[in-house]
């Protein structure tokens, strides 16, 4: 099945495409942290761990790290967030997406959430 979806608790939404999973900011996580003005990727991993920091974002209503929810080797980073950080902002799936990872652990994906959980 093509771009399977799911969500993390932290706020983060994770499609399966293929090999591929691309991580990014759910509607609860753009609830959680308001509107975005600037992020923090640490674009130089190479291999991320669930629980590592993902990113780190200062919004209206928090300043916080969001950590990923999948362990992989990573593809890449949206690098156009380092210009625009608002894309997270953004609800279009296209924009608001943080990494790419491959060699996940399906069963890690496979605990994720079916629905946001608002």
């Amino acid at each position: 099945m093509a771009n399977e979806l799911k969500y993390s608790p932290n706020g983060l939404w994770v499609a399966k495409n293929g090999e591929n999973y691309r991580v990014g900011l759910s509607e609860k996580g753009q609830d959680d942290i308001g509107e975005i003005m600037f992020a923090d990727i640490p674009k130089d991993i190479a291999v991320l761990k669930a629980g590592d920091s993902l990113l780190g974002v200062e919004g209206a209503k928090a300043v916080t790290e969001l950590e990923s929810p999948l362990s992989g080797d990573v593809v890449q980073f949206n690098e156009s967030l380092l210009i625009s950080p608002e894309e997270l902002n953004s609800e279009d799936q296209k924009s608001n997406w943080i990494v790419e990872l491959t060699n996940v652990d399906a069963s890690e994906f496979a605990k994720l959430e079916d629905s946001v959980q608002l």
